[in-house]
């Protein structure tokens, strides 16, 4: 019988650091103390200026390749989540096959989803193998949010960090096997968190991009990342319980049959408010945020890979992510022993 496992996962932190103190003193109206609590984020990884979301992605795929022995001649398929490619054409999944000596016969493409990306991406590559159309698929995640960031936008530069990680998914038992999906889309929020211009049907070029600034002090224009907090807030609290009821339907098991839940780390706040709503012990929710912030699609799994560590992978985990799109998407992992 065929099954699909997660056998290693890696990823990299950008050099440069945004750490509270920075933003303080950017904007003295927000004390770090304040910033700490609201965000449980201490610090932020930030992309050089000539650092992009391949940059990136190549590090993390050869962090994994070097501390997991891993040969680039046994990938047969490489997806990247990105919402930051390097270009609109070639598929940054194309330059990085090169990059990294990946055979000529392997697939490659892009995927462009935010922080429901890695449970996406975990799906596509599950269903690769059952498909019997890949072996071993190297699943990338990579993002450069910080380069859509206005300069004065405090809220979003507070929340946002820079990362990429790299996980091998294959046919061939691993840490964890991956169970069955719950997936979600609703295009109504799709303006909530949006970066209007940049594509083809808003270029940037186009004349007539002014700065605005919201209820809450934050700038931003139509070339920046624009995020409407309330409603990514009350998205959240409304889907994501529903979400985890999905999940644990879709594979038999009750709350209590799950060791360890690893959310999309969104902030501390968001995350307490979900925990508390969907009545989950304290101890057996994960957090790993307060060094690097919300990397969107790359916050699933930098916590894995840090829960790995910690050797909190146990029996049944529930992974869980949700934002821009509106997407969510859910799934269990099962540690093996």
């Amino acid at each position: 019988m065929i099954k699909a496992y997660i056998k290693a996962i890696s990823y990299y932190l950008p050099e440069k650091v945004l750490t509270n103190e920075s933003i303080n003193s950017d904007f003295p109206e927000w004390s770090v103390d304040k910033i700490s609590s609201k965000t449980g984020i201490f610090n932020r990884h930030i992309a050089a200026e000539n650092e992009f979301s391949s940059d990136m992605a190549l590090k993390a795929a050869n962090i994994l390749f070097t501390d997991h022995q891993i040969k680039p001649s046994s990938i047969d398929f490489i997806l990247l989540c990105t919402q930051s490619p390097d270009y609109l054409l070639p598929t940054t999944a194309c330059i990085l096959q090169d990059k990294l000596g990946i055979p000529t016969n392997a697939g490659a493409l892009d995927f462009n989803l935010g922080c429901s990306g890695y449970i996406y991406g975990l799906a596509l590559a599950k269903g690769l193998i059952y498909g019997g159309i890949a072996k071993n698929v190297l699943l990338i995640t990579s993002e450069t949010y910080s380069k859509f960031i206005h300069p004065q936008d405090k809220s979003n530069k507070t929340i946002f960090g820079d990362a990429a990680s790299a996980s091998l998914i294959s046919a061939d038992e691993g840490i964890a096997e991956i169970l069955d999906f719950e997936l979600g889309t609703d295009g109504q929020g799709a303006e909530n968190l949006i970066v209007k211009r940049g594509g083809v049907r808003y270029d940037k070029s186009i004349l007539g991009v002014s700065d605005k600034k919201d209820d809450f002090g934050n700038i931003t224009n139509e070339n920046n990342l624009y995020m409407n907090g309330t409603e990514i807030f009350n998205f959240t609290s409304s889907a994501v319980p529903s979400l985890i009821e999905e999940v644990l339907k879709k594979n038999k098991l009750l709350k209590e049959d799950v060791e360890l839940f690893i959310f999309h780390q969104a902030n501390k706040y968001m995350l307490n408010h979900l925990r508390k709503k969907i009545k989950i012990n304290e101890d057996d929710f994960y957090y790993f945020l307060e060094d690097c912030g919300n990397t969107v699609s790359s916050t699933i799994p930098i916590a894995l890979a840090n829960a790995i560590k910690d050797k909190r992978i146990k029996n049944n985990v529930l992974l869980a992510g949700f934002g821009v799109g509106y997407s969510w998407g859910g799934c269990i992992i099962k540690a093996i022993e």
